[in-house]
């Protein structure tokens, strides 16, 4: 791949898994200071030298029957190394287990009594798209992910042509190739869902975006946050209000 690469080209080429990792540098060293800096990117590497023996990778292919049911890819199992390492300044991508996500969305809709066809599902970080063709058994409006990386965004786009599910209520799906801190978010009722995809700094760039939205054209907006580690940059926002969760995920209501 060309290293002589556009800044915004979202490809990881060398140069722009350097301008990653000066970034999430530059983010630790600037609240915690460059020594815990130094200290995690030696666990960072030495956990990625790990995840790349053979056993570890068989490890990744995780719940394969979601695959082999559906006709699909979307294990991380085969993701290539350079994705991976990107994954480490970034968001690893790891798919969600299909019996936690039903669990979220049946927790949402008892919580909320919303009905799913008003709503646009929106997955920020993708990945492959698991999370499209899970929330495909429900009735929304219709499905949105959007993805940084070519190379799972193509993934994807092929997973939502081969997907075979006798319980697919919605048909309307697509994925975006773009960067979620760019993103205008549809003018429509959302349900958001986040595997814990940005740093906090984009964290809190999407959040604000979305408030922007929601200011511009008031609907309902609903988050489901997996992985809930930085579920702070929510609860400081006045704007949302917890309405559920476990150690899991939460789920807030705008």
């Amino acid at each position: 791949m060309d290293t002589d690469e556009d800044e915004n080209d979202p490809s990881p080429s060398s140069v722009g898994l350097f301008r990653s990792a000066l970034r999430w540098w530059n983010d630790i060293a600037a609240s915690h200071g460059h020594r815990v800096a130094a200290c995690r990117l030696a666990s960072e590497v030495w956990e990625f030298a790990r995840d790349s023996t053979p056993q570890r990778r068989r490890l990744r292919y995780g719940d394969a029957e979601f695959d082999w049911d559906h006709r699909v890819n979307t294990t991380s199992g085969s993701v290539g190394w350079r994705h991976r390492l990107w994954g480490v300044f970034h968001s690893p991508y790891q798919p969600t287990e299909a019996a936690l996500f039903h669990e979220m969305l049946s927790a949402l809709r008892a919580q909320t009594s919303c009905n799913f066809r008003d709503f646009v599902f929106l997955d920020l970080g993708s990945g492959k798209g698991r999370a499209l063709l899970m929330a495909s058994d429900y009735p929304f409006r219709r499905i949105v992910g959007v993805e940084l990386l070519p190379e799972l965004h193509r993934v994807a786009v092929e997973n939502l042509t081969n997907y075979k599910s006798e319980n697919q209520k919605c048909f309307a799906l697509q994925s975006i190739c773009a960067d979620a801190l760019g993103f205008d978010f549809p003018a429509e009722p959302i349900v958001l869902y986040l595997f814990n995809p940005l740093p906090k700094a984009g964290l809190r760039r999407v959040i604000a975006n979305l408030e922007q939205s929601l200011r511009s054209h008031p609907r309902k907006a609903y988050v489901i946050y997996h992985n809930p580690l930085l579920e702070h940059v929510l609860s400081e926002h006045t704007a949302w209000k917890k309405i559920g969760g476990t150690h899991q995920y939460v789920m807030y209501e705008a």
